[in-house]
């Protein structure tokens, strides 16, 4: 009997953090057990967290200033420029003649590729001034840290649970299972003590 006590230990550590690992999220909402309001440490904190998971994003993960970085670059601004080109020339081969047929009458096709050339060298001049006005804007009007700490704030407790468990499935094994070989290793240097 004796020798069974290292495995009883591993369960036991076992059973002890997979009781702490589940009381991260449960219970969900407060009970009272005799004289103590008992409830899981997220749900418990849930508006908490979420003050300090916006602010960790909006200061270190995703600020204003890395959206206008993002958006300010030459492949973005390539892009705004292909695509102001494409609309400048379907309006002047399409549109123009159609709303115009007597001014586009004096425009020949050499004249029409000179104005869409003209017309994408300003975009080209003028779209980053353009995105860092938008994004300044942007950043008046959108507070990152806010948004997120909103979501988070009244997030399903059962959502929250099962986001936070997407990402740290893993470790929460690996404590369940370091508790059990703790416990083990407890239970052999009890079960050494008790043979000398």
């Amino acid at each position: 009997m004796v020798y069974t006590l290292p495995f009883i230990s591993g369960l036991i550590g076992w059973f002890t953090n997979w009781i702490a690992v589940k009381m991260m999220f449960h219970p969900q909402k407060k009970i009272r057990i005799v004289f103590f309001d008992v409830q899981g440490v997220f749900p418990k904190r849930q508006k908490e967290v979420a003050q300090q998971i916006g602010q960790m994003v909006a200061r270190e993960l995703l600020s204003i200033e890395d959206i206008k970085s993002k958006l300010n670059t030459p492949e973005q601004i390539e892009g705004i420029k292909n695509s102001i080109d494409e609309k400048i020339d379907d309006y002047l081969t399409n549109k123009f003649p159609a709303n115009y047929p007597i001014t586009s009458f004096f425009f020949g096709k050499r004249s029409r590729q000179s104005i869409r050339e003209d017309l994408v060298k300003e975009v080209e001049r003028f779209a980053p001034e353009i995105i860092e006005r938008y994004a300044d804007n942007l950043g008046e009007e959108l507070d990152i840290e806010e948004m997120i700490s909103e979501k988070i704030a009244v997030m399903d407790p059962a959502q929250l649970e099962g986001l936070i468990n997407g990402i740290l499935k893993k470790e929460f094994v690996f404590i369940e299972v370091i508790g059990g070989v703790l416990g083990f290793v407890i239970g052999l240097f009890q079960l050494l003590l008790t043979q000398i």
